[in-house]
């Protein structure tokens, strides 16, 4: 199985046809809007990555009186990595890692508070999601920003209602942990 990483991200970008680094991450921000803004470093260094693997080649480099502009472009063998891990379905985590969870269980260990933990959680979830509220009602927003906001409200939605469940069942999850 092939993960998801930049290097899978830049290729599709350069599906479209040959680009240099600084339209790479200028696309990249653009397309993805609630996503890290990928650093200049990270592009190129990706992109040598990708020439090294034979998934990309320098297609030119230019100079227009300024800086030398090297432009890439995928290689057949990159165009039948990124269809085949665009096609790949995304499995579900195998083992759930949840950093709430644990620092509510530490609490508990700790002798904490661990409803005031959750608490001051929920509120930072909620201010989030107002936020995220705001970007994708905002004049103008495109569709790749209101669907990637929909993503992360939907995604912190779930953690308030788990986040509920929780708190409702603290004096039982409580008194697990002390009896374990």
């Amino acid at each position: 199985m092939i993960a998801m990483s930049t290097r899978h991200i830049l290729l599709g970008l350069l599906a479209s046809g040959p680009s240099h680094g600084y339209d790479l991450k200028r696309r990249h921000d653009e397309r993805f809007p609630q996503a890290r803004p990928l650093a200049y470093g990270q592009v190129y260094t990706t992109l040598q990555r990708l020439v090294r693997d034979g998934l990309a080649e320098v297609d030119a480099t230019e100079s227009d009186g300024g800086p030398e502009r090297t432009t890439y472009r995928a290689t057949a063998d990159g165009e039948r990595e990124l269809t085949q891990w665009a096609a790949e379905i995304a499995p579900p985590a195998p083992f759930v890692t949840n950093e709430i969870f644990a620092k509510v269980v530490v609490s508990i260990l700790s002798g904490g508070d661990p409803d005031a933990y959750l608490r001051a959680q929920r509120a930072a979830h909620m201010g989030r999601m107002r936020e995220l509220t705001q970007v994708k009602t905002a004049k103008g927003a495109d569709l790749a920003t209101v669907l990637s906001a929909d993503y992360a409200l939907n995604h912190l939605d779930a953690d308030l209602r788990w986040m509920t469940t929780t708190a409702a069942r603290l004096t039982t999850l409580t008194a697990e942990v002390d009896t374990a």
